[in-house]
C-alpha cells in the first residue's frame, strides 16, 4: 500500500513513519509537512510545504495513495481556542477535504485522544471531536485512534520539553503501568502498526481507544 504520512517529526508521526519503513506492506510514503524528517529511505518521499491550510500547490503530488496516517497535532496548554481550532481541525480538515476529492473512498486514520467530546466540557476535547465529526462526514474510510497514554518507543522522543521529561521519568513505570492500567496505556510502535493493519483490511468500528488499538 501507499501511505501519505502527516506529522512524521512529531512524537506519534516519527513512530508510524518506523514501522510503515519496517513494514512490506507499505511500499511507499510520503511525508508532507513544514520540516523534514531527517530520515533516508528508497521508500520515504518529503514534501516541504509551510501552508497546511492551503494544500493546492502540491495537490498535484497527492493522488494515488491508499491511506493518509494524519498524526500533526499540538499541545493545547497555553493555547487560545481560535489558535488550537486552527491546528486541530482546520488543518486535519485542509488534508481531509483534499484527500477526499482525490482519492475518495480512501483510508483517513485521523490522532485524536482519549476524552475527545464535541460536546465536552474541555476545550481540546470539543475541538477534537468536531474534527472527528467532520471527517467522519467526509466519503473517505475515516478511523479515529483515540490513545492515552503512549510510550514512545525505539529512540523516538516528543518534541514539547515537558513531555520529554515526563517520558523520562515515567518510562521505567511503563511495565507497571501496562500490566495494571492496560486499558489505558499504548506504544508509538503499536500505533503504527494498528495503522496500517487498519488500512490494509479497515477495523469493526471507526473509533479506536488504546484497547482496540493494542487489539489491532
Amino acid at each position: 500500500m501507499r501511505v501519505i504520512l502527516f506529522g512524521a517529526t512529531g512524537m506519534i508521526g516519527r513512530g508510524v513513519l518506523r514501522e510503515c519503513l519496517l513494514d512490506e506492506r507499505v511500499t511507499a510514503v510520503l511525508a508532507v509537512g513544514r520540516s523534514a524528517t531527517g530520515v533516508s529511505h528508497p521508500k520515504l518521499r518529503e514534501i516541504r510545504h509551510d501552508d497546511l491550510l492551503d494544500l493546492s500547490p502540491v495537490e498535484g503530488e497527492l493522488g494515488g495513495y491508499d491511506a493518509c496516517f494524519f498524526c500533526l497535532g499540538v499541545s493545547s496548554a497555553g493555547m487560545s481556542e481560535r489558535d488550537y481550532r486552527r491546528v486541530t481541525y482546520d488543518f486535519t480538515l485542509a488534508a481531509g477535504e483534499t484527500l477526499a476529492r482525490l482519492s475518495p473512498g480512501s483510508t483517513f486514520i485521523y490522532v485524536s485522544g482519549v476524552g475527545t467530546d464535541a460536546q465536552g466540557r474541555a476545550m481540546w476535547a470539543r475541538v477534537k471531536g468536531l474534527t472527528e465529526n467532520a471527517l467522519l462526514a467526509l466519503p473517505l474510510e475515516a478511523y479515529m485512534f483515540r490513545p492515552g497514554y503512549i510510550q514512545p518507543m525505539h529512540g523516538v522522543t516528543s518534541r514539547t520539553r515537558l513531555y520529554r521529561v515526563a517520558y523520562v521519568v515515567t518510562r521505567p513505570l511503563y511495565p507497571v503501568l501496562r500490566r495494571f492500567f492496560a486499558s489505558g496505556v499504548t506504544t508509538t510502535e503499536r500505533i503504527g502498526q494498528a495503522m496500517i493493519a487498519v488500512a490494509e483490511r479497515g477495523a469493526p468500528k471507526r473509533t479506536l481507544g488504546p484497547t482496540d488499538i493494542n487489539a489491532l
